[in-house]
């Protein structure tokens, strides 16, 4: 992968893994991204917002409006079954991929 579809494809597999918790809207899919990473992934909206729209437009996640905890409305977002079976595949060949990288770096 190049370097920035090796950030899409991996934001991409970090929302997906998000939503197996259930519905969450933006802000929420990008703190938990956040915090599940200890603050080392800070996902900027300009890129999140994107992904969350193509992942949706794949059919990988559907959405709905609702209101949050505060009453502001916001739109939520659900994974497929579609989306549960890419997250499968792609966590699969990130764990390929991630084994491979850490296998070339060990040999130093």
């Amino acid at each position: 992968m190049s370097g920035s579809d090796l950030f899409t494809g991996t934001l991409e597999l970090l929302v997906l893994r998000t939503l197996t918790g259930g519905p969450l809207h933006g802000y929420a899919i990008g703190k938990q991204i956040r915090e599940g990473s200890e603050g080392v992934l800070d996902v900027e909206e300009g890129a999140l917002y994107p992904a969350l729209h193509r992942l949706d437009r794949k059919g990988l996640l559907r959405s709905a409006w609702g209101r949050t905890d505060t009453g502001r409305r916001a739109k939520f977002y659900r994974l497929t079954e579609a989306g549960a079976g890419q997250l499968d595949a792609e966590a699969r060949r990130w764990t390929e991929y991630s084994d491979a990288v850490r296998s070339v770096l060990a040999r130093g």
